[in-house]
């Protein structure tokens, strides 16, 4: 039976073109969301752009032809195995007579495995350690694997380690054997023991060849504990291996291919999937949604639709013969594969891929486990490889971010929520003066409770009136997710969090007020707690200088808790201030002394800086940034200042007029720099080059060399004669 309906395939896509020489097997990352990345890997067959998916491709059993992957759903690359081909006579020689992908008939990337999983489904393979690399060099393989040591996770802690270090002790002369053409995979093993898949990211990312080190690492031995949904336990292993895999390797999540997985996976850091489950869930009659998986049996309408299924009723595909069936559903699995990675890059881009993750875990039981679990470790990470991957996803995390989110119970512990949370208790200050122009202590808090933002409309009247009571008040608001200074009350999402209206009129518990005091180092004051009133019609007295005063303290908070910036340089930066602001009486443009030196961000609620504002804060600085691999023997500072990056001299001509600061320039980066804040980018004497925003964290930058490292503002030598 066949569907009349169907249209045939009409190629529209050219073959891809190959990378640079220079270019071969690097990794850029184009945009990222704490530990979620978007990225380019260079290969000889074009790019894969990251986060993707490998189909698993079968030489003798194709259920989907490779050409139509490329054709129809825009498959990238593709993974089948090496082994197989190399154990069957005559995939063999025609894969090295006309090369592997005249074979398959896919003009992507192919990337092959070696034969491990089937040394652990069958007990052992044939081929040799470096025959099976020379092999996959010789039919053309795009990124090809060495032959690793399986790791299951029942086998004892002695095999394990003997796993992990005989995989690193085959790998340089798989490297070698590799040669300059062929981009290799080295896999992470070491079983269910944090700190031996932990070890194995330092001894694989640490080997190097002649020509390059490992290109790609998979995080192997994980297929058993995914047939039996043991989520938390792969996670667990994921953010061990992180802990020491250098961050310019793309990480592939070895054997998992289900969409549920997805989300989590890429917000945790994963780059890479593979997996048979399109076609082998198809041959069972079974469909895969990104919710889960359901079997054709058992439903009368299509609970998830593709293009393939169209056409179709379920009633309509069960009566197809076995094959026909097989197909449809394949290619409805592979659709839907491709859509919610679609949907997960789209999620990165747009600040949102942990949301997408906290809803799918509700799908299943065993997930959501796992996602709790992980929200655990980001509450109070320990002192091990989990600890470490956790605490860098925080500070790596944007604190701010444009839009709205939805209040549910998992808000409070979202990477950014916490990430802004803790530069909140660390780095935020009482004000150095009142707005009456005193300096004694602070005599109360008020807490603004029961009014919605934007809370400038709703509650500013109530904030000047407190302070016209009492200049010595510090003033908070009372949001679902806890207190906020009033100083930052258009930080999103903090000001954007969509709930329902009497939400806003619930008092936060006293319990949890106190404690919220007690991190903002105000425990010891009264605190009192108010509701606004309507709004006078008459004007109240001196207004106008409170008014000020408190858009000063919101320029000096943020530059302090945002930026790292001391409140007494902060004060200084914004001496005789003034603004300009837009119709909806917001600060647009920020004047010291008549010179605007800062953007206040609409979008979010954070600044950006001017030429002259990077200018004034650079001055303040002494020495420059530490080059990468120099330790720093200071204390740390709660505000370690602006964050900088020391780039080489032949990039300061090019940065200095405005160009982009690309990686593989940078000399030395500050450590507690932050994708998507704003950065000073100087030379190695410390003297300003340009301003911008960082792309990457600085242990990114001590480590890519491709791709763009900050998205720069305004370069310091434009307007000068050099």
């Amino acid at each position: 039976m066949t569907n009349q309906y169907r249209r045939p395939i009409v190629s529209t896509r050219p073959d891809p073109v190959p990378c640079r020489p220079q270019d071969l097997g690097k990794f850029e990352i184009i945009q990222r969301d704490g530990a979620a990345r978007i990225g380019r890997i260079h290969t000889k067959h074009g790019l894969l752009n990251t986060p993707m998916l490998l189909p698993v491709v079968n030489p003798n059993i194709r259920t989907i032809e490779p050409r139509e992957m490329w054709e129809k759903y825009r498959v990238e690359g593709l993974i089948t195995n090496s082994y197989v081909m190399w154990k069957h006579d005559d995939l063999s020689e025609f894969a090295l007579e006309k090369g592997v992908h005249k074979l398959i008939d896919f003009p992507g990337v192919i990337v092959t495995d070696s034969g491990t999983f089937q040394s652990y489904v069958y007990g052992d393979v044939e081929v040799g350690v470096e025959e099976i690399v020379e092999f996959q060099r010789n039919i053309g393989v795009d990124i090809g694997t060495m032959l690793d040591v399986f790791g299951r996770p029942d086998m004892s802690r002695d095999e394990l380690i003997s796993a992990v270090e005989v995989t690193a002790e085959r790998s340089p002369i798989s490297l070698e054997k590799a040669g300059e053409e062929l981009l290799l995979n080295g896999p992470i093993q070491g079983g269910l023991h944090d700190d031996l898949r932990a070890l194995s990211g330092e001894l694989m990312g640490g080997i190097s060849g002649e020509y390059r080190g490992f290109t790609v690492h998979p995080i192997g031995g994980i297929v058993p504990l995914m047939e039996n949904q043991r989520y938390r336990e792969l996670f667990k292993i994921l953010l061990s291996a992180k802990s020491t895999i250098p961050p310019n390797r793309p990480i592939h999540l070895f054997g998992c291919g289900h969409p549920l997985l997805f989300p989590m996976s890429i917000a945790l850091g994963v780059d890479i999937f593979d997996s048979a489950a399109y076609a082998l869930f198809a041959r069972g009659g079974r469909l895969l949604t990104p919710t889960g998986t359901v079997r054709l049996e058992e439903i009368n309408e299509w609970p998830y639709q593709s293009s393939e299924l169209f056409n179709w009723t379920p009633e309509e595909v069960r009566a197809l013969d076995s094959k026909e069936r097989e197909k449809i559903l394949a290619r409805h699995n592979l659709e839907v594969t491709q859509s919610e990675l679609a949907r997960c890059r789209e999620a990165v881009r747009n600040g949102k891929i942990w949301l997408l993750a906290e809803e799918r875990s509700h799908s299943s039981a065993q997930l959501r486990d796992a996602f709790l679990w992980i929200l655990e470790q980001l509450d109070n990470p320990d002192e091990g490889p989990v600890g470490i991957s956790s605490m860098r996803m925080i500070s790596s995390t944007n604190p701010v971010r444009s839009g709205g989110e939805n209040l549910v119970d998992d808000i409070e512990e979202r990477p950014h929520i916490l990430h802004f949370k803790s530069l909140l208790a660390m780095r935020w200050r009482i004000p150095g003066s009142w707005w009456d122009e005193s300096s004694e202590e602070p005599q109360r808090v008020v807490i603004i409770e029961g009014s919605k933002p934007p809370w400038r409309d709703s509650s500013l009247h109530t904030v000047i009136s407190c302070l016209i009571d009492e200049p010595r008040s510090i003033i908070l608001i009372s949001t679902p997710i806890g207190l906020i200074p009033y100083s930052m009350e258009d930080v999103s999402p903090w000001c954007h969090i969509d709930c329902a209206d009497e939400v806003w009129d619930l008092p936060l518990d006293e319990d949890e007020i106190i404690q919220e005091l007690y991190e903002l180092d105000l425990s010891d004051l009264p605190f009192i707690r108010i509701s606004p009133g309507p709004s006078p019609d008459e004007r109240i007295e001196g207004s106008k200088i409170i008014r000020d005063w408190l858009d000063r303290c919101s320029i000096v908070d943020k530059l302090s808790v945002l930026n790292g910036i001391a409140p007494s340089l902060g004060c200084k930066v914004t001496s005789e201030m003034t603004s300009r602001r837009s119709k909806t009486n917001r600060m647009v443009n920020v004047y010291s002394g008549g010179i605007h030196t800062i953007s206040p961000r609409l979008n979010d609620g954070g600044i950006s800086l001017t030429l002259e504002g990077a200018k004034m804060i650079n001055s303040e600085y002494s020495s420059p940034p530490l080059i990468f691999g120099e330790e720093f023997e200071g204390d740390e500072l709660d505000h370690p200042g602006l964050a900088r990056v020391m780039i080489v001299d032949d990039a300061i001509p090019f940065v200095g007029q405005g160009r982009n600061v690309m990686q593989g320039y940078v000399l030395g980066a500050d450590p507690h720099l932050i994708p998507g804040q704003p950065c000073l980018v100087v030379d190695s004497n410390g003297d300003l080059v340009a301003h911008g925003t960082s792309i990457t964290t600085a242990r990114e930058m001590a480590y890519l060399t491709k791709g763009l490292a900050v998205r720069v503002r305004d370069g310091a030598l434009k307007y000068s004669d050099a």
